[in-house]
């Protein structure tokens, strides 16, 4: 037995720190996974080729950067690193819930080796149902305008109002009195 110390089998990756993106990253990830889609996944059967590859309303929020990446096989939204309080620099394969005006979203880690750490929100997986870019394109607005949506405060519960009282029953005079065609 070494005297060393003992290292478990099973060790989370080490975590690398996320360089600050000053600038708009779309251009940036549409050209790197277009790269992908061209060299490693252009022949694989799940990829859907009616799509391509393109990076949708990356904008800054709580200074990070939100969008999302379509590609002819997933739908994500994309978190980057942009100095703000939105980035966490967690292991790759790591899972946790960001707060956006929509409510929490599970985000996962990742950690490419030519754009760095980033995280991501699965959207729609695989995307084989998608018809072409302006669906692709319409749900990447639709899942941007629902993160960035403040739900709706509940309805509170109106009581409707009281049923009108119901005419007492008339006297045994009264009633034999319609009868006969003579008022009460």
């Amino acid at each position: 037995m070494s005297g060393g110390l003992r290292q478990p089998a099973m060790a989370p990756p080490p975590v690398r720190v996320a360089e600050v993106r000053a600038d708009d990253p779309s251009t940036f990830l549409a050209a790197h996974f277009e790269q992908v889609w061209q060299t490693q996944m252009h022949d694989l059967p799940f990829v859907n080729p009616a799509l391509q590859v393109e990076a949708i309303g990356f904008v800054r929020y709580s200074g990070d950067w939100l969008g999302v990446v379509v590609t002819p096989w997933f739908l994500n939204l994309f978190l980057l690193n942009g100095g703000g309080s939105l980035w966490g620099d967690i292991p790759a394969g790591q899972r946790r819930y960001l707060e956006l005006p929509c409510g929490a979203l599970q985000f996962i880690a990742d950690d490419d080796p030519v754009i760095g750490p980033y995280q991501y929100c699965p959207l729609i997986a695989p995307v084989t149902g998608i018809a072409g870019m302006g669906q692709a394109r319409q749900a990447a607005l639709d899942a941007l305008r629902t993160a960035f949506a403040i739900p709706a405060k509940p309805v509170e519960p109106v009581e409707p109002p009281p049923a009108p009282a119901a005419e007492a029953e008339p006297a045994h005079r009264g009633f034999l009195r319609r009868l006969a065609g003579r008022r009460p």
